[in-house]
C-alpha cells in the first residue's frame, strides 16, 4: 500500500477493538538488536534511551516517545526502529521514567504532560551529536508529549528539530478518560493500564512518605481516582480535572512551529472521533492531518496477518521528506 493513500484495513481486521488489541497480543515481531544507554538527569534520576544496534553510524536522529505503560519492547516500536533504521536514520526509543524495565529512583514517575525530560533529552544529543537534523515520532501518550512540547517551544523550538509525527494522540485527556472508565474500555484497558501503573507505586511506598495515600491508590479502579489520588497531588495539580486539563495537546497545536503530522482515527476507542482536532488543523500551516476512519488506537495494521503497520509507513515517509535530501 503506498505511503499516501488513506488507509484501508484489510477485511477481516474489522472494528474498533480488534484494530487496537489485534498489535499488542498477535504481531509478534522478533525483537531488533538494540543497545541501551542510560542518562543521569540534573536531579539524580536517569532516563534511558534504547538505540537500534545495527543502524548507520552517522545520519538523522528519530526519537521515538512511546505509550502508556510502553517501551523498546511494543510492537509499534519494533516496527518504527525497523524501519527508521532501514532508509537510513539512527532511531532510538526514550523510555519514560519506570518504564525500561527498572522502577525511577525518585518519587515522581512520568505522565501525560511532562515534557521536561524530553527537552533535556533533545539538548543533550544535540549537545553530543553537533546539533544533527532530529525527528520526533510520538504514540498515544508520547504523542502527546511530543505536541505539547512542540507548542510550548512555539518560534524557540530547536533548530535540530525538523519535524515530529503523532499518532493516536490523546488531545483531550478528559474526554479519554470519560470513555476509559466505563464499561467493555474500562475492563479491558484501564484495568490493564492501572495493573502496571499501581505496582510501579507499591514498589515505591517508601519513597512517598505519607504524600500520597498509597493504599487508596491501589484500590484506584478508574483513570479519575488514579489521578485524583496520585498523579494530580505528586505533581502539583489540584486535582484530576486541572491535571486533564494542564496536560492535553489539544490547546497546544496551533503554537507548533514545526512540520507535523497528525495520525488518529475516528473509531479510536480511547478518543471519540468528535474531539479529533479538525479546526486546529485547519488554521495552522504546520499541522498535517491524516484523520482516517478505521485503525483503533496504535492500530493501523494491513498485510495479510496484520504485520505490517499504514501508520508507521506513513510516519517515517513523513519524516523522511524532512530529514533526508
Amino acid at each position: 500500500m503506498p505511503d499516501d493513500t488513506a488507509y484501508r484495513p484489510p477485511f477481516w481486521y474489522r472494528g474498533r477493538h480488534l484494530q487496537t488489541l489485534w498489535g499488542p497480543l498477535l504481531r509478534h515481531w522478533r525483537r531488533p538488536p538494540l543497545r541501551r544507554e542510560r542518562l543521569e538527569t540534573p536531579d539524580g534520576d536517569f532516563v534511558d534511551l534504547d538505540w537500534l544496534a545495527d543502524a548507520p553510524e552517522s545520519g538523522p536522529l528519530i526519537l521515538i516517545l512511546h505509550g502508556l505503560e510502553g517501551s523498546s519492547r511494543s510492537h509499534y516500536a519494533r516496527g518504527l526502529l525497523r524501519g527508521a533504521g532501514r532508509f537510513g536514520c539512527r532511531p532510538a526509543v526514550m523510555h519514560f521514567r519506570s518504564c525500561s524495565g527498572e522502577v525511577n529512583r525518585l518519587p515522581r514517575l512520568y505522565h501525560s504532560g511532562e515534557t521536561g525530560d524530553l527537552e533535556w533529552v533533545l539538548e543533550q544529543l544535540r549537545k553530543r551529536e553537533g546539533d544533527p537534523r532530529i525527528g520526533l515520532i510520538g504514540i498515544s501518550l508520547g504523542g502527546n508529549v511530543v505536541l505539547k512540547w512542540l507548542g510550548e517551544q512555539g518560534d524557540a523550538a530547536p533548530g535540530a528539530v525538523a519535524g515530529a509525527v503523532a499518532i493516536s494522540t490523546p488531545f483531550d485527556l478528559a474526554a479519554c478518560a470519560a470513555v476509559l472508565d466505563r464499561g467493555f474500555n474500562r475492563a479491558v484497558y484501564t484495568g490493564s493500564f492501572l495493573r502496571t501503573m499501581k505496582a510501579k507505586v507499591r514498589a515505591k511506598t517508601h519513597l512517598y512518605d505519607g504524600r500520597i495515600d498509597v493504599p487508596a491508590v491501589l484500590r484506584s479502579r478508574t483513570f479519575a481516582e488514579y489521578d485524583r489520588r496520585f498523579t494530580a497531588p505528586l505533581n502539583g495539580f489540584a486535582d484530576e480535572r486541572d491535571y486533564w486539563s494542564r496536560a492535553s495537546s489539544g490547546p497546544y497545536l496551533e503554537r507548533i512551529r514545526r512540520p507535523t503530522l497528525l495520525i488518529n482515527a475516528a473509531n479510536d476507542p480511547f478518543l471519540p472521533g468528535v474531539h479529533l482536532p479538525v479546526a486546529a488543523v485547519a488554521r495552522s500551516r504546520w499541522l498535517e492531518a491524516a484523520f482516517v476512519e478505521q485503525g483503533g488506537h496504535v492500530g493501523f495494521l494491513d498485510g495479510p496477518l496484520g504485520g505490517s503497520s499504514w501508520a508507521e509507513r506513513r510516519a517515517l515517509a513523513f519524516l523522511r521528506r524532512l530529514l533526508l535530501p
